[in-house]
């Protein structure tokens, strides 16, 4: 069979929004209505006239309602295959009613977690009579129909207009999926409650993720591999997912990949000077700190201007009118900000195709949380890396102290390097990256690489000597031999800031000394693989 008339719906939904004029209208076509509780109160409030399950049932409602629709007269008139005979003969020797039509949608559970309810409030908002009537339906599909969403009403109404008062198929197997998918997105919320939040389990035996879609993308990393947006469902930081996108074409999955990394570095800078990060393949190009925005940009993108074509930017403050317009005058494929102003908008308006996003708001790169990564036949999961160092943490290693203006330019240099690929190098100068070496397998080759690009950089603006003279250089990871950090001294590098650790540490601290460097340890590593 395909087409199944609906004669019977039950109703019981905690949102209800919508159900009543559902319930209008499906009383309208003649259909029996079957409800509980507070469903049962909205539709009467209407004016429509509604069978309570428990005379469905013959028990009534009992035990603060936990016990209503857990009885065969429900499940028997979900579950049964009407078509077999010994199926109907018990339905007909028990006098159970076939229902056609299941509208449910289960208690907010994840609303009263987010709300910070007690652990008795919490508990009782797990559901237990609605997943299983949802799952008797679903599974019975061939003759059920069932709506676990408000928002597939209309369509469900069309269906039954179409369809002389019945349901295809087709319809109720695409519901019934979304049901399951309903339901199991409740249960690993569920389940993740107690394990993280109940039990404080930091890896648990088992974890369910659930992850609910914000729609497809035009092709993945490249143009031969599909991909999709989703978002995780329950708690989550406010990201790109969540911003505003005023205008240009749609991200793409690369577009999305290189803007979160540029987000990310500038939500370090939140509450801080005006920040201005230029990111490619999500990989910083340049980063900058100045009094105004539109300075912060300049300096950003005098580090490496040739990579910035075609990049991301991101800013820790909103847009202005004159960055937009320095923006604007290179090719930009998405800007990223808390927000932009009425002039700031104007000029990127000109720019078509250019996407622009704010955010109304950073991410805090402190909060908790977990990385995952997919490898073959597993997945890994990690703390996100959101430790960080203040001044107070570093230790002096060499037998020069750095300066004040060294120690901030070591700051500096040491939080863009976070954010960088390994082996990462950093060279900062005046609260500006004067030169970035990403992704070499050695890290004398990025110290090189990072030198390299400040003096193209020096040569292309005429400066007298490239922004690595003087500067701060900073390492994600201890140097392991002498020759990288001699690398940033022949560049002009005067402070280093690395983790420290290495069995040779004292070779290389000896190296800093002889050379007149300044060194700083973190002990602490930022690998960025």
């Amino acid at each position: 069979m395909s087409d199944v008339a609906i004669r019977r719906a039950l109703l019981s939904v905690s949102d209800k929004d919508g159900v009543v004029e559902l319930g209008a209208r499906l009383a309208k076509g003649g259909v029996e209505l079957v409800s509980t509780g507070g469903t049962a109160r909205a539709l009467r409030d209407a004016g429509l006239t509604v069978r309570d399950v428990s005379d469905l049932t013959g028990f009534p409602e009992m035990m603060d309602g936990r016990v209503k629709t857990l009885h065969p007269m429900v499940h028997g008139g979900l579950l049964a295959v009407r078509d077999d005979p010994e199926h109907a003969a018990a339905m007909d020797a028990h006098e159970i009613g076939a229902i056609d039509l299941v509208i449910v949608n289960l208690y907010p559970f994840e609303q009263t977690v987010a709300r910070g309810a007690e652990r008795d409030e919490v508990i009782e908002n797990i559901d237990i009579g609605g997943p299983s009537m949802v799952r008797s339906a679903a599974k019975n599909h061939r003759y059920v129909t069932i709506v676990t969403d408000p928002a597939d009403y209309d369509e469900l109404l069309a269906e039954m207009a179409d369809h002389d008062g019945g349901t295809t198929l087709d319809f109720r197997g695409r519901m019934a999926a979304k049901a399951f998918a309903a339901t199991a997105a409740y249960d690993s919320a569920i389940s993740q409650w107690f394990a993280f939040a109940d039990q404080g389990e930091k890896f648990p035996p088992v974890v369910s993720m659930t992850r609910k879609l914000v729609g497809t993308l035009r092709y993945g990393e490249n143009p031969h591999q599909q991909a999709a947006l989703y978002l995780a469902a329950g708690p989550h930081a406010q990201g790109l997912p969540q911003a505003e996108q005023v205008q240009g074409k749609e991200l793409s999955y690369n577009n999305y990949n290189d803007a979160a990394a540029a987000l990310e570095l500038a939500a370090e800078f939140r509450g801080g000077r005006p920040a201005v990060v230029i990111v490619k393949h999500a990989n910083p190009c340049g980063v900058a700190q100045a009094d105004t925005l539109v300075a912060a940009w300049q300096a950003a993108l005098a580090c490496d201007d040739v990579s910035a074509f075609g990049g991301i930017v991101a800013t820790n403050v909103p847009l202005d009118e004159p960055t937009a317009e320095a923006i604007c005058a290179i090719f930009t494929e998405v800007v990223v900000a808390p927000g932009a102003d009425e002039a700031a908008r104007a000029v990127f308006a000109k720019k078509k195709n250019l996407r622009l996003l704010l955010t109304d708001g950073l991410p805090d790169p402190r909060r908790p949380g977990q990385s995952i990564a997919v490898i073959a036949g597993g997945i890994l999961v990690q703390d996100r890396d959101n430790a960080a160092i203040s001044e107070s943490d570093l230790k002096v290693v060499t037998e020069r102290a750095p300066s004040k203006q060294e120690l901030r330019d070591c700051l500096f240099a040491w939080t863009v390097a976070r954010h960088v690929k390994s082996n990462a190098i950093v060279y900062a100068k005046d609260g500006a990256t004067a030169g970035i070496g990403a992704g070499q397998m050695n890290r004398r080759d990025s110290s090189r690489i990072a030198a390299m690009k400040a003096a193209e950089a020096a040569e292309k603006h005429g400066w007298a000597a490239p922004r690595t003279q003087g500067s701060a250089v900073a390492s994600d990871a201890f140097f392991p031999f002498a020759d990288g950090l001699l690398a940033a001294a022949e560049a002009g590098a005067t402070a280093v800031i690395q983790p420290g650790g290495s069995i040779r540490d004292e070779e290389v601290i000896a190296a800093a000394n002889e050379a007149g460097l300044a060194m700083v340890f973190t002990g602490m590593r930022h690998f960025r693989h």
